[in-house]
Formats: C-alpha cells, structure tokens, sequence
C-alpha cells in the first residue's frame, strides 16, 4: 500500500489503547439514523453522543469523570423534533454545544457546569433558515459565536449566535449535497465535498469560489475535506474502483494532486481528524474496527502512513479530544471516543517516552479557549490566528461566561414611526418590588 521506508519520525511509535471496561460508558443506544457524521463531540469536560429517540431527536451529554453504565433515564438534551445529525462543541466556551437536525433547524444549547440534572429541552437559541435537513455543524476556529450550518437545500448558512441571525447565505455554489465543510486555521476560508464530485475552497464573506477541483475522488460514494494548518487541503474518498483512497491538495493550483494514495476496498466513509500541531491526520472509517494514522510532511511522498490501531468492533461514530483535554504526562498525542452499538470507549494515542519530563516536542503551544474575535469583527473583514496556550503544566480550564442572545426586535422601527403622533395611546410600564414580588404599573 505504501513504500516501507525507514524514516525518522517521534510518530513512528504512536500506539493505541482503549481503556478498561470500567471507564468506558455503557448502555447508551447510538443513533441509528444513516447520516455519515461523527456522532459525537468531545471537549475538556463532556462527551455528547447523539442517541436513539422516541418521537423527535436527542443527544446525551456526560461528564468525562461519569463513566460505567449510564441510567436508561439518564436526562438528554431533546428539543427536536427530528433525529439530531451532528452536534459540535463551541471551542470557545466548554458549556455550548450546537445540533444540527432532521427538523431543519439548528440548536444551540448551554449545558449547566455540572452537567444535566434534567433533561433539557430549551436551547439557547433556535436558528432557522433552511428548507431540508441540516447534516453539519461547526463552530468558527477564532471569532466568538459564529456558526457554520449546511443543510441538504445544498445551502451554507454562517450565524451570529449572538444575535441568532444569519450573516452570510451561500446559496447557488453547491448543486447537490454537502458532505463536509471545514473552516482553515483562521477561519478565513472554507473547503467544502459536494456530491458534484468537486472540492472547493470559498471565501464565505465575499461569496466567492477561491478554488475547486472536479472528481478530487471519481468514485460516487461520500467525500471529506479538510484544512491543513499550512492552507493545503486533505481529502479522502473513493475511485471509480470504489477503492478508499486520501489525496492531498494545493488550492494555489488544484489542477494536480499534491499526493494520492490508494487504500483499501472497504465502503466506510472515512472520517479524517487533524491534529494542526504535530499534523499527524487519524482516519477512522465508519463500519471499520481501526483507525489509521499518517504523517504529513514537506518531503515526497507527503503523506507518511504511520500506523494502525484495530480492535475487533466496528465503529458506528468517534469522538476527537481536543488537544487541551489530553494527559502531558503520560504522553498521550490524541484521545477517541469510540461509538459500538450500545456503548462509547475511550482510545488513547501515546508516544513512549522514557522520560517523566514535560516532552516539548510532542506539545508545542496549541490553540486555546480564548476567541481572538468577535463575530462583528470578523464580519467586518478582521482575521485573527488561534490564541495559543502552552501545555507544560496541564490545561487549566476559565470560567466560561454564558452565552447571552441578543435579538434585534424589527419592530422597533417600525414603532417608533408609527407611534410619533399617537403619544397619548402609549401605555409606560413601571415596575417595584414589594416583599420580593414584582408588581407591573401601567401608565395609561
């Protein structure tokens, strides 16, 4: 599959482990739906794993510590009304988690510091826009409350959470399904899979396509793409052999693959996770039991395979830690949440070290909680790279602040012209508190 040429590399030794049984959690039923997202999000404090719901759709969210078997009534988080497709985490704030449903909507959801005690079925706010099912979710990289929805009305909506409006609507550049979309490292462009069979990279805020390529895979079955941190673009899908294969793109000159590989004749969807620190990409394919894991490099051929860590249970979805979340001293690279059937294993990635010390050069400085920008900012044309944080003394999580929705009432306006010449109708509302009760006067 790939020349086995001895090259220096610290990841050549990378192996995998999944956990005992006992820290694993147990008797969840993972949602069944056909939908070929994660179906998990994973972040410093929870992991969320969409589930089987009676009469609407639902995912579970659980405190990393709460492992073992999980309560049939244990509360979810339930307010669609079709099955959820894909949940992600806010990377600005541990207690936000954005759904994406069957229902067309998009849901964004605080989750209490603790985790749930009741199940929740209020979001913070309800994002709605599009016409059909909304397949993906993803927040922006560096600017506060910005989401990034596609739904199957072939359509990519960015949000303002914080004003719970639409900011940007792309509407006419995919022709058919999006398979993916993944925003680069500054979250100034995007790459997005179409069913067309092309790849492209658009710059949202001036709605237009920067790059594409036609037949990136020729092969009819799903596609991914995804940024590198130096602005190349990884995908992986299928050739007209329905051979899975992962190619490594230039937007400057898409004409050319940088590098493609042929893999296996498995029908998985192969799902890529990037680690922009030590740009190693983990692909776990969906039905599979392993997870393979390659290097990316300046040198030919590109993409070094490294490894592959295999169990005996195919996976139905996985969950990827964010680097902040993992253990320094045990020297562990990356961290998965496996979905089976009924319950979510844990897998941990380590290079073996002899050493207690802090390895530097597994964890250089890597992108933390705090947002370089505002959504207003960004909107307004600003660029800001990750705010890094260094991982010698562990991650210590802030506070995070709540998420505050401030709609703008198009009424006002509207009122305001209207009520200039009618002052004496206009009821003013006072209001007191006497003993702890609020008392409403009106003013007539």
């Amino acid at each position: 599959m790939f020349k086995r040429v001895v090259r220096q590399s610290k990841f050549r030794h990378v192996f995998g482990q999944a956990v005992k049984n006992d820290q694993c959690y147990d008797d969840i039923r993972v949602s069944r739906v056909t939908w070929d997202s994660a179906f998990c999000a994973v972040n410093p404090k929870f992991v969320a794993i969409i589930v089987e719901a009676s009469g609407g759709g639902a995912f579970m969210v659980l405190p990393l510590h709460k492992s073992g078997r999980i309560d049939k009534a244990y509360p979810t988080v339930c307010g669609h009304t079709g099955p959820v497709l894909d949940i992600d985490w806010c990377p600005h704030n541990d207690q936000v988690i954005a759904s994406g449903s069957e229902d067309c909507t998009v849901m964004v959801w605080q989750i209490p510091e603790n985790g749930l005690v009741t199940s929740m079925s209020e979001p913070v706010v309800v994002l709605e826009g599009h016409s059909k099912r909304v397949g993906i979710v993803t927040w922006h990289p560096t600017a506060r409350n910005v989401l990034l929805s596609a739904g199957c009305d072939n359509v990519v909506i960015i949000w303002n959470v914080g004003t719970g409006e639409a900011m940007i609507t792309l509407e006419d550049m995919h022709p058919d399904i999006i398979f993916s979309v993944c925003w680069n490292r500054n979250g100034s462009l995007i790459c997005t899979a179409c069913k067309d069979k092309k790849i492209r990279v658009i710059d949202p805020r001036k709605e237009e396509i920067i790059a594409e390529k036609d037949k990136a895979h020729e092969g009819a079955r799903p596609m991914r793409a995804i940024f590198l941190s130096d602005g190349k673009v990884f995908t992986t899908g299928f050739s007209r052999m329905s051979e899975r294969q992962l190619g490594l793109w230039d937007p400057d000159n898409m004409e050319e693959p940088v590098s493609v590989h042929e893999m296996d004749t498995s029908n998985g969807v192969l799902l890529p996770f990037y680690d922009p620190d030590t740009n190693v990409v983990y692909l776990c394919g969906k039905g599979d039991s392993s997870i393979r894991y390659f290097e990316i490099t300046d040198e030919a051929p590109f993409v070094h395979y490294l490894n592959t860590f295999t169990t005996k249970e195919p996976q139905r979805g996985m969950g990827y830690m964010p680097k902040r979340g993992l253990d320094v001293n045990k020297c562990e690279i990356a961290r998965f949440y496996k979905l089976h059937e009924r319950k979510c294993e844990p897998i941990i990635m380590t290079v073996p070290r002899k050493s207690d010390l802090f390895q530097d050069d597994l964890y250089p400085d890597t992108a933390g909680p705090e947002a370089p920008l505002e959504a207003e900012e960004w909107i307004e044309g600003k660029n800001g790279d990750p705010i890094l944080i260094s991982l010698k003394h562990g991650y210590i999580p802030g506070k995070n602040r709540d998420l505050k929705v401030v709609k703008k009432n198009i009424l006002d306006n509207k009122m305001s012209k209207n009520t200039e010449n009618t002052a004496p109708a206009v009821k003013t509302l006072n209001y007191c508190t006497v003993q702890g009760q609020l008392l409403f006067l009106a003013n007539i």
